[in-house]
């Protein structure tokens, strides 16, 4: 395979009605129970899943843990060296590029919203089962270690388990590009086109209102930046103008093919985050206070590592944060998939674990440390953050954190742009994903989906995404509990996800050579 095989395919796959038509039309039936019988429909929503964190909590965690462990395993297994699409297979891009679509299109958006506004939480209000004071030093400590075990190696172990068994099924054992295939070790390689086809649907259903989710926070974390800079009421046709923006921006660059648009995007992305991590590193409350805080919790999440992990009859505290984190990362996982080992194409699985599951997480606990340590140590000296966590307005945290730093007004510039382009990135790669599973005729040599379902879908999500917000009681709670909802199937799904790499790389257990 080519670049110019990714980009200038003569291929012209069509529409699968049965992976399209089911998501699509019951994310339109939310949105119009939710204006018919809005107080109905969140009351319902919230109930089925207070159910499933409740009675399924073991089944997170279960899933998590095996992920996690089945990924340090393949790191050290002989199948670590068998190379994706074979021994002839050239990679699609550098390292470095690979490594940067990888982080924007998992945790980029993520990881601005949460790296200041879930530590203060966690430090003005630790479980009560802890016996933490607040706003104390063991209270930083905490919290720093429970954003590592949330945003590192454990949620990307998920990401990784689903990725590499897709590249695998699809570049080595030839199988369709359908979530599906994932399963041909377990069930066989010809397996009914109607039952990747529901699975589909389902992962489908489950991205599309994760991605709403995401987007609508993104929207508000611009539009409270912007309210801040030019005094612009942070509202629903502010909201329409931002998420205009990103989503013909996310729909251009997707259409343009993976090694344009993506690539490109990502790169910049990528120097953006990176940029901004110096600014709270050299001018917040000191280098070696935030190094100093960050060894230690460290050492607290490799300590507690296994009690915490393991920890099948969670709390209260635990179910809201841990397994919803869990929930949610399956939710995304399939179809993030199908991205994330599409551009796998050429690499050894050691390689694909480097840039998929180590490098990440390492990213991750880094800019944890730098954004989550600063804004702890500024709300224990001013007190002025935890308010924003009360009145749930999170996305106005970090421009309020700057507002410490020299230059804020550059500095909230410069996160909002990092903001905007962190969503037009992961959008872009999940919408290609979205366009590839919904379409028949997906092939190792001709990989894009059609081009109109990359606008459907980008459409779809921005138009849920705004309306929730602008127009629903529920605003982005709404959509995001549709999203929360797609972690149980996905759960499923992944557990068998696992079983069948387990049995791949027990057949590759004997390698002794490059494949």
């Amino acid at each position: 395979m080519t670049d110019q095989n990714a980009d200038n395919d003569t291929a012209k796959p069509k529409l699968n009605h049965f992976v399209f038509w089911p998501p699509f039309l019951l994310l339109l039936a939310a949105i119009v129970t939710n204006f018919v019988a809005a107080e109905k429909y969140q009351k319902t929503i919230d109930g089925l899943n207070g159910l499933i964190l409740d009675k399924f909590s073991w089944l997170f965690i279960g899933v998590a843990a095996a992920s996690l462990i089945l990924c340090v395993v393949i790191c050290f297994s002989p199948f670590s060296r068998v190379r994706l699409g074979g021994s002839e297979a050239k990679p699609l891009m550098s390292m470095w590029n690979w490594f940067a679509i990888t982080i924007c299109t998992t945790i980029a958006i993520g990881i601005l919203f949460w790296s200041a506004a879930e530590p203060v939480a966690h430090l003005t209000q630790p479980p009560v089962e802890m016996g933490i004071k607040a706003e104390s030093q063991a209270a930083i400590t905490y919290s720093l270690s429970t954003m590592y075990m949330h945003w590192s190696f454990t949620p990307y172990s998920i990401y990784c388990v689903a990725s590499l068994m897709f590249a695998f099924a699809f570049y080595n054992m030839r199988q369709p590009f359908s979530l599906g295939s994932t399963l041909a070790p377990l069930v066989g390689e010809n397996m009914p086109r109607s039952f990747g086809n529901l699975i589909d649907a389902v992962c489908l259903y489950a991205l599309v209102a994760g991605m709403a989710a995401a987007l609508g926070t993104g929207i508000m974390m611009i539009g409270s930046g912007l309210e801040d800079l030019t005094g612009l009421k942070s509202g629903k046709w502010l909201w329409a103008a931002i998420c205009g923006a990103i989503v013909v921006t996310f729909i251009v660059s997707s259409a343009t093919g993976l090694m344009k648009g993506i690539r490109i995007l990502s790169d910049i992305n990528t120097k953006l985050l990176l940029a901004l991590a110096l600014v709270p590193l050299f001018f917040g409350p000191g280098c070696w206070l935030l190094l100093s805080d960050g060894g230690v919790a460290l050492g607290d999440y490799v300590v507690n590592f296994v009690p915490r992990t393991f920890d099948f009859t969670p709390s209260d505290w635990a179910k809201g944060w841990t397994v919803f984190y869990w929930a949610v990362w399956l939710a995304w996982a399939p179809v993030t998939a199908c991205f994330l080992g599409r551009i796998a194409y050429g690499r050894t699985v050691r390689e694909f674990m480097l840039v998929n599951f180590v490098f990440p997480s390492i990213f991750a606990i880094a800019w944890m440390t730098i954004f989550g340590g600063t804004a702890m140590h500024l709300q224990i000296e001013a007190g002025q953050l935890s308010q924003f966590v009360e009145n749930k307005q999170e996305s106005r945290i970090a421009f309020e954190m700057f507002k410490s730093f020299p230059l804020a007004k550059t500095l909230s510039v410069f996160y909002m742009c990092s903001a905007f382009v962190c969503f037009v990135t992961s959008s872009d790669s999940n919408v290609s994903a979205m366009a590839g599973i919904s379409s028949s005729g997906i092939s190792p040599d001709a990989p894009e989906g059609n081009p109109w379902l990359k606008v459907v879908w980008g459409t779809v999500v921005g138009s849920v995404a705004w309306i929730m917000i602008s127009f629903s009681a529920s605003g982005v709670e709404g959509v995001k509990a549709l999203s929360n909802l797609g972690g149980f199937p996905a759960a499923i799904l992944q557990v068998f996800i696992i079983i069948s790499l387990s049995i791949v790389v027990w057949k590759h257990a004997d390698l002794d050579r490059t494949v």
